[in-house]
């Protein structure tokens, strides 16, 4: 286990560096490096001004030595001015014995995340603040979803064919073919609209980074568990249904194992193999999925910054949210890859 946990977290590794250099050469293609230099200074600006501009504030150079200095293994660039130096690992335009101490590596291995032109505060700060927003709607959202799913699979699987498994199956159906934009349209209408008579909720998900209560957070999370409800419970149904009809299950049967034990004790273990993977899969969708759900809201979470940093061309943001992402994927499928060799039993002795 210990081999296969260093061998895919070596291939992950590789991977992030791939991908990161990939958004980070998307990002940094000069007609968005030319609207960031316009959108800070005036838009009439001349192509000497952008050029100008961009030199003097670090976006020049070649696209590897760029990476290289904003992952933090390159030294960053410095420039003298006429008020003093002016480089990646200051802030502002310093005097040369300010200039002369400053770290001579500031990337994203120090910790170093870059400046919001946007926002006008540290990227690290921003990421972290509205990370959180979004951990604790992801953590509620994660508590409704997984085990509703769950039962409502293993009961729709349990007996192929029935009623249950019908009605369960057709209102799973729905809830995934619903988009969270028409649900929470809907939910809003209906639960908050005093027209309609039901102004249940008076709270919003605004008032939920302040006081995360029920009433303030019940609406994006119904919309976002029942989204991903339906596709777990389809899948659980189906792996529980395959599981029904296996001829252990059978022997059993035959045996004359009562049917409660038969689902608890010998089928719900390796019906939940091919559904751990898909739950460990909407982590990364609830990360950045959710940004529907928190514009159509008001809740500025992760999503919304991402909305935000793209929207407005701030490239140290968007590469930062961008980062967290690729760790997020990486992460919860090494998480996956681990629990399905560890539920698998026939993988884990090969």
């Amino acid at each position: 286990m210990g081999l296969f946990i260093l061998r895919r977290s070596g291939v992950m590794l590789l991977t992030a560096l791939c991908l990161t250099f990939i958004v980070f050469f998307l990002t940094n293609l000069y007609p968005n490096l030319e609207k960031l230099a316009k959108t800070q200074g005036n838009f009439r600006m001349s192509d000497e001004a952008v050029a100008s501009w961009l030199d003097a504030n670090g976006y020049g150079g070649s696209m590897v030595s760029k990476y290289g200095q904003w992952l933090g293994v390159l030294p960053g660039w410095t420039r003298e001015t006429e008020d003093g130096y002016s480089g990646r690992c200051m802030i502002g335009t310093v005097s040369a014995e300010v200039a002369a101490e400053a770290s001579t590596f500031c990337g994203i291995l120090q910790g170093d995340w870059g400046y919001s032109t946007r926002f006008k505060d540290e990227v690290s700060t921003i990421v972290a603040e509205r990370l959180g927003n979004t951990g604790r709607l992801m953590f509620w959202v994660l508590v409704l979803m997984i085990p509703s799913a769950l039962i409502i699979g293993v009961l729709a699987g349990m007996r192929e064919g029935s009623v249950t498994d019908r009605s369960l199956s057709t209102a799973s159906i729905l809830t995934t073919a619903t988009p969270e934009y028409v649900s929470g349209v809907i939910f809003i209408a209906v639960f908050t609209s005093s027209t309609v008579g039901l102004k249940w909720f008076k709270g919003t998900a605004t008032s939920a980074m302040d006081n995360p209560n029920f009433e303030n957070f019940f609406l994006p999370v119904l919309t976002i568990a029942l989204y991903g409800m339906g596709y777990i419970a389809r899948m659980t149904r189906a792996s529980m249904t395959e599981v029904m009809t296996a001829q252990y299950i059978r022997t059993a049967r035959l045996k004359g194992v009562s049917f409660h034990n038969i689902v608890m004790k010998h089928a719900l273990r390796n019906a939940l193999i091919a559904p751990f993977t898909v739950i460990m899969l909407q982590f990364p969708w609830l990360l950045n999925g959710v940004v529907i759900v928190e514009t159509l809201f008001n809740y500025k979470g992760f999503g919304w910054i991402l909305v935000e940093a793209a929207g407005n061309n701030d490239i140290e943001l968007l590469l930062a949210v961008s980062v967290v992402s690729v760790f997020v994927v990486l992460i919860t499928q090494l998480i996956s890859d681990i629990g399905y060799v560890y539920l698998n039993p026939r993988i884990r002795i090969s």
